[in-house]
């Protein structure tokens, strides 16, 4: 009974992660069908194509703060860590070293991917573009981060029921113009 809340909270915190990853590929298929992106198509878009933008910024974002905000802590809390009131980079570290997360770096590279891409710079499509870019790409390292979360957890706690299981979902994959490392060796 002491570990209901803990398995409540993490599947609630996995479902709304489906959620986000759902909405989120939803918009990337929407947005496949006019990548890849210049600054002079990035200017003359549709709304319909700004909306699916937003869209796919909303949903990047929101499953960002969940994974960090909620689905982290709740694994650690379910695994009766006791990591409530430590820093996040003490819950990462002690994610990676439990196998839940493969590589903290990774995290911290979209953590930066989604800090310098929630900003809209109007006179600069250039940087626009780089920026969706870079995070249309990092999206298979946030499903990756997923992955691993499920399948260490199924692996050891076959009874546990978190929910969909991710390759329910139709993962699209995107003409892009340039590689992430490519544009984040830019930003430098």
């Amino acid at each position: 009974m002491s570990n209901d809340i803990p398995l409540l909270q993490l599947q609630d915190a996995w479902r709304e992660c489906e959620r986000h990853i759902y909405h989120l590929f939803h918009a990337m298929l929407s947005i496949h069908t006019f990548m890849p992106l210049t600054d002079k198509t990035y200017i003359n878009l549709t709304d319909e194509q700004v909306q699916d933008i937003d869209q796919f910024i909303l949903r990047y974002t929101k499953l960002q703060d969940t994974m960090g905000g909620r689905l982290f802590p709740a694994i650690l809390s379910y695994l009766t860590e006791q990591f409530e009131d430590r820093p996040m980079l003490d819950k990462l570290n002690r994610l990676e070293k439990l196998g839940y997360i493969d590589n903290v770096e990774n995290w911290q590279t979209v953590r930066n991917i989604r800090n310098k891409f929630a900003h809209d710079y109007p006179d600069d499509p250039d940087k626009n573009v780089a920026h969706l870019t870079v995070a249309l790409e990092s999206v298979s390292v946030l499903y990756g981060i997923l992955n691993t979360i499920n399948k260490r957890l199924k692996d050891s706690y076959p009874m546990l029921k978190l929910g969909k299981e991710l390759s329910g979902y139709p993962k699209p994959e995107l003409k892009l113009k340039a590689k992430c490392s490519d544009l984040l060796e830019q930003e430098r």
